[in-house]
């Protein structure tokens, strides 16, 4: 007698629907569940098929504002100081831009915002006086000639300046060397500016050592003809050492495998440098050079005006400083700040221009596309 078959098991999925449910979802429960163990951390919820939201997309769901706000009360609390000094000092005063289009009396009333309620309007009056004013326009020259000097010679210090700190092997020398060129930075534009008094003026060491041998002294302080050099070596001596620190920020996190590998594949020390260390770069120096071509026609107030009358007002005079003589000095601030509305409006264009130019580089600039 022939032994009776046995019919196989129906395949999963036929037959019984809630069984083919059950089968799902027991292969849809990750091991470490089944278990009995805690969820897989690496695992991500919702990782299916599906594009609903927290499903497909990996990121899960989307926390409520509530939610985030009492997640990050701590770190709010501690900007909401900076927030408040920004917000007063530079954002709330743009609102006074509004006295460019008016002739602005401030003693009208004794409430300054009172004042601006009640001066007359009078359109673009003042931007057509600017335009008109040959002083503007020479103030405007200087500004670029002195902005395109220290984007040359000022710009690239604080990156050879790093390059040659990181390379020292000695981290007691490097600190050194760090601190020594960081410090004035915290020096005045006062003590700066005399400082070079003291060193390349008329009564300074170098002309009175050249005066004791037998040789004519000289006062570069008082020279029209190279202000604007004396000024970009000002401005090298004080603020280099704030480039330095950031740049140094982004060497250190260059990984130093890359140099060992670039040194296994006969790659000496400039090679080195141009195929590693200055890719590393190349995105903090986009984004200070957009920042800085963002600020092209801010020079140095402070600076150049402590200057201004032992050079003259033609070698001397910049935007800021023909804000300050031309309208706030004599009180034609309707003037000043239409001077400064249209320095704002520029520079904001400057920041856009240079901002796309870093973008078609492949660099990601001030802020994405």
């Amino acid at each position: 007698m022939s032994h009776s078959a046995v019919p196989d098991a129906p395949p999963a999925g036929d037959g019984d629907p809630a069984r083919t449910a059950g089968t799902a979802e027991a292969a849809d429960v990750p091991r470490s569940r089944a278990k009995g163990l805690p969820p897989d951390p690496g695992r991500k919820p919702g990782r299916g098929k599906g594009k609903g939201k927290g499903t497909g997309t990996g990121k899960g769901p989307r926390l409520g504002w509530r939610i985030r706000l009492r997640r990050d009360r701590t770190l709010i609390l501690m900007t909401l100081p900076a927030l408040l000094l920004v917000l007063v000092f530079n954002y709330i005063p743009i609102l006074g831009n509004v006295v460019a289009f008016q002739d602005y009396d401030p003693y009208l009333s004794d409430n300054g915002f009172v004042a601006m309620v009640q001066s007359p309007w009078v359109g673009f009056e003042q931007f057509q006086r600017i335009f008109a004013d040959s002083a503007f326009w020479a103030a405007a020259q200087n500004t670029l000639v002195l902005f395109f000097l220290q984007l040359v010679l000022y710009f690239p210090v604080p990156i050879v300046l790093a390059l040659l700190i990181n390379s020292v092997i000695r981290p007691r020398v490097r600190a050194v060397a760090q601190a020594v060129m960081y410090l004035p930075h915290f020096f005045s534009w006062v003590l700066v500016v005399t400082v070079f008094q003291q060193i390349f003026g008329g009564a300074g060491i170098i002309a009175q050592t050249l005066r004791q041998h037998g040789v004519e002294g000289f006062d570069l302080m008082t020279d029209p003809g190279i202000f604007k050099f004396l000024v970009t070596a000002e401005g090298v001596w004080k603020d280099a050492g704030w480039g330095i620190i950031v740049f140094l920020a982004a060497l250190s996190s260059v990984n130093h495998e890359l140099y060992e590998a670039a040194a296994m594949d006969g790659a000496g020390r400039w090679r080195r440098m141009w195929h590693v260390t200055l890719p590393a770069l190349r995105p903090v120096i986009a984004l200070l050079l957009v920042l800085r071509v963002g600020d092209a026609l801010t020079v140095g107030f402070e600076q150049i005006l402590l200057q201004r009358d032992a050079v003259g007002r033609d070698a001397a005079e910049v935007l800021d400083t023909f804000v300050w003589w031309s309208g706030i000095r004599n009180q034609d601030f309707s003037y000043a700040a239409a001077a400064g509305l249209i320095k704002g409006v520029i520079g904001l264009g400057l920041v856009l221009t240079a901002n796309k130019v870093a973008h078609l580089m492949g660099e990601q600039g001030v802020y994405k596309k």
